[in-house]
């Protein structure tokens, strides 16, 4: 039986290594030696990944350095875009470097062996946030002049998220044993309200949300979990510290 796994917010910075996370503290030191330690541990090639966003901090098509990072490691990899993906530019580029083991998800989905996988980024929304959760670090890598944008637009591009949420779940395969939807920013709020997301999942069935964006974490108090039929499952890799979990499927 195919097993799989998921581990978001990898951040690669092999291609820009002044971009190194270990600027946010001890537990980033030595952290792609960490990931690699443990998905070789764990995964084979018959195992499928999920990742969901912030891969890496290229720009460009440099980034082809990082994919290629993870093309060498064990399995059979799905990706979609997150909020620090400046090198996903549109998915012309990202094709022109995408290695042999990875697949996307734009606007579409990934079917392999009876499973069948959607999802979309999302964005930050005034419904729910996560504030009491995180340790703050400011990020040194943060685009500032965008950031103030996407701020200005933040319900507009919450939005726009939504439709191609449900673009991409409309897709999923009715035959599949397993319905899974993949997004970067957590899709409900840390204690399971209703949200806009939550009940596009819902509408479609989905069986397991994995998603990432938040990190420094306090781990003192549990966040999110299962919901009329949905398990949300916060997968970000320095919350997992770096060791890819593997799915109830």
């Amino acid at each position: 039986m195919i097993k799989v796994f998921a581990l978001a917010d990898l951040h690669l910075s092999f291609s820009v290594p002044e971009k190194d996370m270990a600027f946010f503290g001890d537990v980033w030191k030595g952290y792609t030696d960490k990931i690699e330690k443990n998905w070789k541990n764990k995964i084979t090639d018959d195992d499928l990944v999920l990742i969901a966003g912030d891969i890496s901090w290229a720009m460009g098509q440099e980034v082809k350095l990082d994919l290629d990072w993870i093309d060498a490691l064990p399995g059979k990899k799905v990706m979609i875009k997150g909020n620090h993906d400046y090198w996903w530019a549109s998915l012309k580029k990202v094709y022109e470097v995408l290695p042999e083991s990875i697949s996307v998800i734009q606007n579409n989905v990934f079917n392999y062996k009876g499973i069948t996988i959607g999802g979309a980024r999302l964005w930050d929304t005034k419904e729910y946030n996560f504030n009491e959760f995180v340790n703050f670090v400011e990020n040194p890598n943060e685009n500032k002049k965008e950031k103030l944008i996407q701020q200005d637009l933040q319900e507009k591009i919450f939005e726009k998220e939504l439709k191609r949420l449900e673009l991409s779940l409309k897709e999923l395969d009715p035959t599949a044993n397993k319905r899974i939807c993949m997004t970067h920013y957590p899709p409900i709020s840390w204690d399971l309200n209703d949200s806009k997301a939550s009940k596009i999942l819902e509408k479609y069935k989905v069986d397991l949300c994995v998603f990432g964006h938040l990190h420094n974490i306090k781990k003192d108090r549990k966040l999110f979990g299962q919901k009329n039929g949905i398990n949300y499952l916060l997968t970000s890799c320095d919350y997992l510290d770096f060791d890819p979990i593997e799915l109830d499927i």
